[in-house]
């Protein structure tokens, strides 16, 4: 996978370019004959402009893959490129697919978010009459913050304490955002993660890491950001709520891509490719459209229950980090381990390139079983409307 800043060193490079070099990168790590691949399945969100042309085939045929290899664009919000995955393990497991690529795309830079609206209302008149109160997904997060009580009060206790315990549970949003930065930025510095990236040549340079940790962040300087949904409107429309989420305890926006293989087992053996995970159960739900973002409350729950698993028996969870409401009214409402809720750093440090999210998120799942000795890991994704994806997978 390749990220980086808006405005960043990957934003001179076409979403096209940026995604054949992350093909191009799987293809030579693993030592695949690319005129295996049967399709390529690319999660992507604003499909608009640059990432209009059903990204998957021509990134492919910039990744120098064979003509005959075809491609197709999927979309579910932030869960798109975790979607494409189910569905081509779906598709393997079915029998139509042996070798197949799922993939996530979203260049930021280029096609800046809400581009595909059009300034148009994409719900629709009835929609808004049964729910009035359909928001953003800020001014959701201030609701989930609500909901699970994560008040400033508690804010404010939980940043001094999370001064000192870098890696201490943290219950509210802006101590999470601190934690994200410094466990990325101390993983990253450790190079744990560099078999997770593929280096992208740009116009300018060749860019081999992320761009967007800030690994001097604390809760004390997050303190300091003023809030970022309060508008005028919004104050009105809620005003019992206290207003915390700022940029600082929210999802970067970035440019990013990145690409899993999946493979039918034997088909793999017999290419002399040895898996490193595999796929136990997925799931996706919907949930509360108002709310939005708690969807992966339930789609944890479905998912387990499908594996026949308990959260305790997982290594590591990966939640995005859409907002710090998000994983941490998660982690209250499932009782989870916090030290093992995104323990190489979220959304908030690394990026939230839309599309490539849901990808980045079980590269990042897959690898780290390896690196700690773990075994299993659960992921899932908010996503707007209401729904989640969630995934269960065993590192082998």
């Amino acid at each position: 996978m390749g990220k980086g800043e808006p405005g960043g060193a990957i934003a001179d490079l076409h979403p096209v370019d940026l995604l054949g070099q992350v093909l191009s990168g799987l293809a030579n790590r693993t030592g695949l004959d690319t005129r295996t691949v049967e399709d390529v399945i690319v999660g992507v969100v604003s499909q608009v402009g640059e990432q209009s042309g059903t990204v998957g085939r021509q990134a492919a045929l910039a990744a120098g893959f064979p003509e005959h290899v075809p491609g197709v664009t999927v979309e579910r919000k932030c869960g798109s490129s975790q979607q494409a995955v189910d569905f081509a393990v779906q598709g393997v497991v079915a029998g139509g697919y042996d070798v197949v690529i799922a993939a996530g795309l979203e260049s930021m830079s280029r096609i800046h978010m809400g581009l595909n609206k059009l300034d148009m209302d994409p719900n629709g008149p009835a929609v808004h009459e049964r729910y009035p109160d359909l928001t953003n997904q800020g001014v959701a997060a201030e609701l989930v913050a609500a909901r699970w009580s994560l008040s400033r009060e508690r804010i404010d206790e939980y940043a001094a304490r999370s001064h000192a315990r870098a890696d201490a549970a943290r219950s509210h949003a802006r101590a999470d955002a601190a934690r994200s930065h410094a466990r990325a930025d101390a993983a990253r510095s450790a190079g744990c993660c560099d078999d997770e990236i593929v280096p992208v040549t740009t116009p300018a340079d060749v860019v081999d890491g992320d761009e967007s940790i800030r690994p001097h962040t604390t809760a004390e300087s997050l303190a300091g950001f003023r809030t970022a949904f309060d508008s005028s409107p919004a104050r009105g429309r809620y005003p019992e709520l206290e207003w915390m989420i700022t940029a600082g305890s929210s999802s970067q926006i970035t440019d990013g891509a990145a690409a899993i293989l999946v493979m039918n087992e034997d088909v793999a053996q017999s290419l002399g490719l040895t898996p490193i995970a595999r796929i136990v159960a997925s799931a996706v739900v919907a949930d509360d459209p108002v709310l939005m973002l708690t969807g992966p409350i339930p789609a944890a729950r479905k998912v387990l229950s499908r594996a026949g698993m308990t959260l305790e028996q997982m290594d590591a969870y990966e939640v995005n980090e859409a907002f710090a409401s998000v994983p941490l009214a998660w982690r209250d409402e499932m009782g989870a381990d916090d030290d093992k809720l995104n323990p190489v750093g979220g959304a908030i440090a690394l990026g939230h390139p839309l599309g490539a999210s849901g990808a980045r998120l079980m590269i990042t799942m897959i690898h780290h079983p390896h690196r700690t000795g773990g075994r299993y890991g659960l992921q899932t994704m908010c996503e707007a409307g209401g729904r989640a994806n969630a995934t269960v997978v065993e590192a082998l």
